[in-house]
């Protein structure tokens, strides 16, 4: 439960916001209004000009109704493809341009010397469900052991939050923080507890710690099972929510961890790009209303535990019940309350997994997506920032989006059997500077990513040199042109599957990399198959010609099992460490807190934890 509503009201009248400025002071809020309004604009006159441009060649021989679906799919496929252009361009030109891009997007991080000393009682809050016990220790370890030496560890209490429902994996569990607690001493700052139940899934374990121990402190650090920081960011990270009272969450940027896994490996390598300059894009306009991601996070307590309990949604079905999404829903209440959300948008200490192979991508993807389609249930919540619920609405149309342009391609298809009068030249040139621009919008991000680094002679030293960098780069679009279809008709099929009923359970990720066999692959992908055979034999048959548009959609979905399980080879990610492509910057030169995760994954594998481990 949330907090009375007396005490809530407390919580509130610190609040003392300087008239037109967001509730840290450090913006003007015309300001943000005036960028918010330049970037609708741009959006929308982008939007406008494609989707004016695409009905004038749907109207070529006369337009039909299923010219309007493909109208209403496109419609719905291209914003957030316009957006992360636009989010990309602003980013870099902030990132290059004449200006500060400190003083422009994170004014409140200047207020926090990086000298000034820790007096917050701050809990650092790791959740497992099902995950192997000594991988999950060895990063809690690893950042116990950065911090200690800093001399700030007394502020500071572990927690590891388990809704751990495996038996053998509960009991390893046990015996893992046993032991760390048995090296410590009974003095030790961390605490391990296991709910009997999941009620509320993530949310719930977090509030269930809230209601146990949140009093005591005064911010947390939320971890999943896959998630890492060096004590340096996290002290920066404190800092910055010391000197910023109104600051509720500060979400870092989250970077891949080097990953053995080839599939982990180049889909990190294009985030790293891409997230780069589309954060800070995105920072400039969204200001205190920013995202939440649900992990690698600070949270002030008081006001999370008061204002942000996820509502139970009512009725049946996938749509009902708890909420899977935790984090957006979490980020808009906590800016109703009159805190400010952001994002630090520069590359820190701070990191994560990714899924080792396909297979595992789409079902943590699906996870996301029956979350996200509850969202639709929660636009209308009272009391939101207009941002707010742009921000909720933004999250529903990523997999509206996708599910928008599987169906585009498949009514496109059908398109070879729509009756139209051919007496007018197909303007082609037209049609082919379209799809030139829609797809490079869908790159946008990526580009920019890899400009900004090319821009900078250090940092393409960081991986590597240019000539690795380029070839990575190189090899990532191929693997984001093969990943894309696949993962869009998965969503698709998922999404019709909510319609009836489906759902999906939240279950352990697996975090290895292992190969998939063929049967594994096919299994899960002989729909994107049957729909590539489907689409080719129809263009083949009835309209030859088109088979040169659709030649990626027809590679991707027909080499869709193939690719999955070439991706997951372990002795190809070996053969691209060998050859240095799609290298992050820690996988060329690891950084000290890396250094130390990796003593203690090497001393789990040799039978036990270091002791007295220090940097």
């Amino acid at each position: 439960m949330g907090l009375d509503e007396t005490t809530a009201q407390g919580i509130l009248a610190t609040a003392d916001p300087v008239e037109g400025r967001t509730p840290t002071g450090v913006q003007s809020l015309r300001q943000l209004r005036r960028r918010r309004v330049l970037v609708l604009m741009l959006n929308v006159g982008t939007y406008a000009g494609l989707v004016a441009l695409f009905a004038y060649l749907l109207a070529h021989g006369g337009f039909t109704f299923l010219d309007g679906l493909l109208l209403l799919a496109f419609c719905l496929s291209t914003p957030w493809a316009i957006l992360g252009f636009w989010n990309a361009v602003i980013g870099l030109w902030l990132l290059h341009g004449p200006g500060d891009a400190r003083r422009s997007v994170y004014p409140y991080a200047g207020k926090a010397p990086d000298t000034a000393p820790i007096v917050t009682r701050v809990a650092v809050v790791m959740v497992l469900r099902n995950e192997d016990p000594e991988r999950a220790f060895a990063r809690l370890r690893a950042m116990y052991a950065d911090l200690e030496p800093t001399g700030m560890g007394d502020h500071f209490r572990w927690f590891v939050l388990s809704d751990t429902t495996e038996a053998d994996i509960a009991l390893a569990e046990e015996v893992v923080f046993q032991a760390w607690r048995g090296e410590l001493g009974l003095s030790a700052r961390i605490h391990y507890r296991r709910r009997n139940d999941n009620v509320g899934f993530k949310a719930g374990n977090i509030r269930d710690f809230l209601d146990r121990w949140g009093d005591d402190h005064d911010l947390m650090l939320v971890l999943d099972a896959d998630s890492f920081l060096g004590a340096a960011s996290l002290l920066r990270m404190v800092r910055i929510m010391q000197a910023n009272p109104m600051l509720g969450i500060l979400q870092s940027l989250v970077v891949g961890m080097p990953a053995a896994s080839p599939f982990a490996r180049i889909f990190q390598f294009g985030m790293r790009h891409g997230m780069r300059s589309y954060t800070m894009g995105a920072s400039w306009w969204a200001g205190d209303c920013g995202p939440y991601w649900g992990h690698n996070a600070v949270i002030r307590i008081a006001p999370f535990k008061a204002f942000c309990e996820l509502p139970t949604l009512p009725g049946k079905g996938p749509l009902a019940g708890h909420v899977l999404s935790h984090d957006q829903i979490e980020a808009v209440l906590m800016r109703r309350a009159g805190y400010e959300v952001r994002v630090l948008p520069e590359e820190t200490d701070s990191y994560e997994e990714n899924p080792p192979h396909l297979a595992e991508f789409t079902r943590r993807d699906l996870r996301w997506c029956q979350g996200n389609m509850q969202y639709w249930r929660l636009l209308a919540m009272p009391g939101l920032k207009p941002m707010s619920r742009i921000q909720i609405a933004w999250a529903i149309l990523m997999y509206v989006g996708a599910f928008a342009w599987a169906l585009f391609m498949i009514l496109a298809t059908l398109k070879v059997f729509d009756p139209e009068s051919t007496d007018v030249p197909f303007p082609t040139g037209l049609g082919l500077t379209l799809f030139i621009l829609t797809f490079l919008m869908s790159l946008a991000p990526k580009i920019a990513g890899l400009l900004d680094v090319l821009l900078r002679p250090g940092e393409r030293q960081r991986y590597g040199g240019t000539g690795r960098l380029i070839g990575g780069a190189l090899l990532e679009f191929l693997f984001s042109v093969l990943l894309g279809p696949v993962i869009a008709f998965r969503i698709a099929i998922f999404m019709v599957g909510i319609v009836f009923g489906r759902t999906v359970k939240w279950e352990a990720q697996a975090r290895d990399a292992k190969r998939l066999s063929w049967r594994t692959a096919f299994g899960g992908l002989w729909p994107q198959l049957l729909s590539g055979v489907l689409i080719g034999g129809v263009l083949y048959a009835f309209a030859p010609l088109a088979l040169i548009w659709a030649w990626p959609l027809l590679v991707s979905l027909l080499g869709a099992v193939p690719f999955a399980v070439l991706t997951s080879e372990q002795a190809v990610g070996r053969r691209l460490s060998w050859w240095g492509l799609c290298s992050t910057p820690e996988e060329v030169l690891p950084t000290s807190s890396l250094v130390l995760l990796d003593a203690q994954r090497y001393a789990f594998a040799m039978g036990g934890p270091p002791k007295n481990l220090a940097p």
